[in-house]
C-alpha cells in the first residue's frame, strides 16, 4: 500500500497526475475554494504560513476548485491561511491546525473585495489607465522604485506632480520608499535641461488625469487580468521571509551546495540563506566610497564558484570567495570613477578563458574589462563622440565562450559586442524599435537571451548568424527584465509588472504564466537546473524575500 502511494505522489509532483488524485494519506492539507459569484475557482492561489516560521508555501487551486499541499511539505503546526485572486478576499478560515496525524481539511470561502484598486498589479492599472502607449510607456519608469498606487492614489495636480519628479530624479536606483537614497550626479548620456524639463511637464499633466485629483473614484475603469488556469496552476512556491523590510535581494543565484546568494540593492551586505531551514548569514561589502550610495546589483560566479558583484555607486568590483570568506575589491579607472560612477555588472563567467573579466560603467557609458593578474583596467568607449543630453546606458555584460562580451544599451534598442582579441565594437539594433533589452544570459550555443524591458518581450541574438528572434508573452506590459534557458531549452523570465513568471517553449512559441502570491518587483532570474523538472528563483525586490518556483511538469 505505502508503494502505491508513493507511486502516486510522484506522479502527481511530476504533473502526471492531477492534485486531487493523490491519495488523502499523500497530503497535508487540501480543501475546495469557492466564492458566491463563481462556485468552485480555478486559479486561487491558497498560502500557508506556519506560526513562528520565515516560510511561507503556496499552491493553486485546480480546474475543479481544490487545492492540496503535498505531505512533505507542511509539518505539524498551526498555519495562517491567505489567498490571492483578484477581486476577492478570504472569507475563511484564516488558520488551521495540522497535526500530522491525517490530512487536515480547509474549504476555503471568497467574498468581493471591498477594495479592489489595492489589489490590482502595476499591469492591471496601466491596462486599465487612459492614453497612449508612449504615454504609458513612461510608467515603467516609476516602477523600478514604487508601485504604481502611489501615483494613482494621490490628489497631485500637474504643478505638484513636476516638483515630485524633480524629487524623484535626485534619488538613487537602489531607492525605494522604505529606503532612499540620494544621487550625487547624473549619468553622462542622458536627457538634460529644456529638454528634460519639458518631458517632465508632460508627463506631469499625465500623471495628474490618472490619480484623484478630480475627486474619487477613479475617471476610467478598472480592469483585472484573468487568474492562472491550466498548466499555471500547477506549481508549489516557497517564499522567505528576510529580517528586515529593508533589505533588498536584488539577484538570486543557488551555489553547488545548493545555497542561495543575492545581493542587496541597497545595504552593504551580501546574503547567503540556507533554503532547508531559513537561515540567513549576512556578510559585509567593503565601502569604497563613503558618502557614496551603498548596495550592489549584478551578482555572478565564476568557474570556481567565487561570487562576483556589482558594486553599483561605490565605483568597483567585489570578490567574494566562498571558501575564505573574504572580499577582494578593483576600483574604475580614475577618470571614470566620478560621482556619477554606477557599475552595475560583474561578468567573470568566462574570465579562465584568458585571465580577464568585464564589467559596465553606466554612469560613463563605458566597458572596462580588468586583467585579473595584475589589476590593469582598459576602457572601451561604445558611444565615444555622443552628443551631451545624449541618452544610452550599456546595462548588462555577458560573455560568450570565448570571452567576447555582447552588452545591452537599455536606453536605445541596441545590442554590442566588444571583441576580445581585437577591441573591436560592433552594434545591432533589435527587431522592436525602443525595446530597451536590459538584462540576458548566454546559453551554451552562444545565442544571448534577454529581456525587453520596454517592448515587452523575449528576445533571441544568435551571435554567430547575427539574427535576431522576439517573443511577446499574452499578457500585454509584462515587461521582460532578465532571461535563462533552462537544460530543456524553454525560456525563463519575470515581470515586474504582472507578478508573473513566465515560461516559453521557442519551438512551439506556447507561454506558460505562473502567478506570484505577493507583489513583487522581479529582477534577475535563476534556474536551478539539478532539479527534475527545474526550479525557478527569483528575489523579490521591494519584498524582502527569496521566491522559489516548482513547476509541477
Amino acid at each position: 500500500m505505502q508503494t502505491k502511494i508513493s507511486l502516486l505522489l510522484l506522479l502527481v509532483l511530476c504533473g502526471f497526475l492531477p492534485v486531487r488524485a493523490a491519495t488523502t494519506a499523500s497530503l497535508a492539507l487540501t480543501g475546495l475554494v469557492t466564492s458566491q459569484e463563481e462556485g468552485p475557482m480555478e486559479g486561487v492561489l491558497v498560502s500557508a504560513k506556519k506560526t513562528g516560521s520565515n516560510i511561507t508555501i503556496t499552491v493553486a487551486s485546480d480546474q475543479s476548485g481544490r487545492y492540496s499541499f503535498p505531505g512533505n511539505r507542511l509539518e505539524p503546526g498551526q498555519y495562517a491561511l491567505r489567498i490571492r485572486a483578484v477581486g476577492y478576499e478570504l472569507d475563511g478560515p484564516s488558520s488551521v491546525d495540522i497535526s500530522g496525524d491525517k490530512p487536515a481539511t480547509a474549504d476555503v470561502r471568497l467574498r468581493k473585495a471591498k477594495d479592489l484598486a489595492s489589489q490590482l498589479t502595476n499591469a492591471e492599472w496601466i491596462q486599465s489607465m487612459p492614453g497612449t502607449e508612449d504615454q504609458k510607456s513612461s510608467l515603467l519608469n516609476c516602477i523600478q522604485c514604487h508601485t504604481l498606487q502611489l501615483i494613482v492614489r494621490s490628489q497631485h495636480d500637474p504643478d505638484e506632480f513636476i516638483q515630485v519628479l524633480e524629487r524623484m530624479g535626485t534619488y538613487a536606483n537602489q531607492s525605494f520608499p522604505l529606503h532612499p537614497q540620494k544621487r550625487l550626479a547624473d549619468r553622462m548620456l542622458e536627457v538634460r535641461g529644456d529638454e528634460r524639463q519639458r518631458n517632465r511637464q508632460k508627463q506631469a499633466e499625465y500623471l495628474s488625469k490618472l490619480n484623484l485629483s478630480g475627486g474619487s473614484p477613479w475617471p476610467y475603469a478598472l480592469k483585472t487580468l484573468p487568474r492562472p488556469k491550466g498548466r499555471g496552476t500547477r506549481m508549489i512556491i516557497t517564499e522567505y521571509d528576510l529580517p528586515r523590510r529593508t533589505i533588498e535581494p536584488h539577484d538570486a543565484i543557488l551555489d553547488s551546495d545548493g545555497m542561495v546568494w543575492y545581493s542587496n540593492f541597497g545595504e552593504q551586505n551580501l546574503g547567503r540563506l540556507d533554503p532547508k531551514t531559513g537561515k540567513l548569514t549576512e556578510y559585509p561589502v567593503p565601502e569604497l566610497k563613503h558618502g557614496s550610495p551603498k548596495g550592489a546589483l549584478g551578482l555572478r560566479s565564476d568557474s570556481d564558484g567565487n561570487l562576483w558583484l556589482g558594486m553599483m555607486f561605490q565605483g568597483g568590483i567585489a570578490k567574494f570567495d566562498r571558501k575564505s570568506e573574504k572580499f577582494q575589491t578593483w576600483s574604475a579607472p580614475p577618470d571614470f570613477n566620478k560621482d556619477m560612477t554606477q557599475i552595475n555588472m560583474a561578468s567573470p563567467q568566462r574570465s579562465s578563458v584568458d585571465g580577464k573579466m568585464w564589467t559596465q560603467n553606466n554612469g560613463f557609458a563605458v566597458i572596462h574589462r580588468v586583467d585579473l593578474a595584475t589589476g590593469k583596467i582598459e576602457t572601451f568607449e561604445p558611444f565615444k563622440g555622443a552628443k551631451e543630453g545624449e541618452n544610452h546606458n550599456i546595462y548588462d555584460v555577458i560573455p560568450d565562450s570565448h570571452n567576447n562580451v555582447y552588452f545591452t544599451d537599455f536606453a536605445n534598442e541596441h545590442i554590442g559586442k566588444v571583441d576580445a582579441k581585437t577591441g573591436k565594437i560592433s552594434l545591432w539594433r533589435t527587431p522592436t524599435m525602443h525595446s530597451a533589452p536590459r538584462r540576458g544570459q548566454m546559453d551554451s550555443e552562444d545565442r544571448l537571451w534577454f529581456g525587453e524591458y520596454r517592448a515587452g518581450k523575449i528576445g533571441m541574438f544568435d551571435t554567430k548568424t547575427e539574427h535576431f528572434q522576439e517573443w511577446t508573452p499574452p499578457t500585454p506590459w509584462s515587461s521582460c527584465y532578465d532571461v535563462v534557458l533552462d537544460k530543456n531549452g524553454e525560456a525563463w523570465t519575470g515581470s515586474m509588472t504582472t507578478d508573473r513568471v513566465l515560461r516559453l517553449d521557442p519551438k512551439t512559441g506556447q507561454f506558460t504564466e505562473y502567478m506570484l502570491p505577493r507583489s513583487t518587483n522581479i529582477r534577475r532570474v535563476f534556474v536551478n537546473n539539478s532539479t527534475t523538472p527545474v526550479s525557478f528563483w527569483v528575489g523579490s525586490n521591494h519584498g524582502a524575500s527569496i521566491v522559489k518556483l516548482e513547476p509541477l511538469d
